[in-house]
C-alpha cells in the first residue's frame, strides 16, 4: 500500500499558500513569502508524485530495478501506458517538470511568476493524482 498522507498535506499547504498569495498585495513582503512557499511546495509535490508513481509502476514491471532506472518524465509516460493517468494529464506533468527544472536553475522572479501561472491547474492535477494512486492501491489489493 502506498501512503499518500504526506502528499495530501503538501497539496493542502500549497492550496493555502496560493490562496493567501492571491489575497496579498503584489508589492508586499507577504506576497514574496507566499510566492516562495508556493514555489517550494510545487517542487516538493512534483518530487513526491514522481516517487509515488515509481512505486505504483513497480507492480507493472518484471523487476523494481527497471522502474528505478526510469527518468522522471518516463515515469509519467509509463503511467499513461498502464492507464494510471491520461495522455492529457501526462502532458501537463511534463510541462510542470520543465517549469521546475527552469526554476531550479534560475530562481529569478520571472521564473517564480511562471510557476504561479501553473498553480491552479497543478493543484487540481496533484489532487487527481492522489485519487489515481489510491485507486491503483485498491485495485492492487483486489488482485
Amino acid at each position: 500500500m502506498i501512503d499518500t498522507t504526506y502528499l495530501q498535506r503538501c497539496i493542502a499547504t500549497l492550496s493555502q499558500a496560493y490562496s493567501l498569495l492571491l489575497s496579498a498585495e503584489r508589492e508586499s513582503i507577504m506576497y514574496d513569502m507566499y510566492r516562495s512557499a508556493c514555489v517550494k511546495e510545487f517542487e516538493i509535490i512534483l518530487e513526491q508524485i514522481g516517487k509515488l508513481l515509481r512505486k505504483v509502476l513497480k507492480s507493472y514491471f518484471h523487476s523494481a530495478k527497471e522502474v528505478d532506472r526510469l527518468q522522471f518524465k518516463d515515469i509519467f509516460r509509463h503511467a499513461v501506458v498502464h492507464s494510471i493517468i491520461s495522455d492529457e494529464e501526462c502532458e501537463r506533468w511534463l510541462v510542470y517538470r520543465d517549469n521546475r527544472n527552469n526554476t531550479a536553475h534560475d530562481y529569478g522572479e520571472d521564473f517564480a511568476e511562471q510557476t504561479l501561472q501553473l498553480l491552479a491547474e497543478f493543484i487540481a492535477d496533484a489532487t487527481r493524482m492522489v485519487t489515481h494512486i489510491e485507486q491503483n492501491n485498491a485495485s492492487q489489493r483486489e488482485r
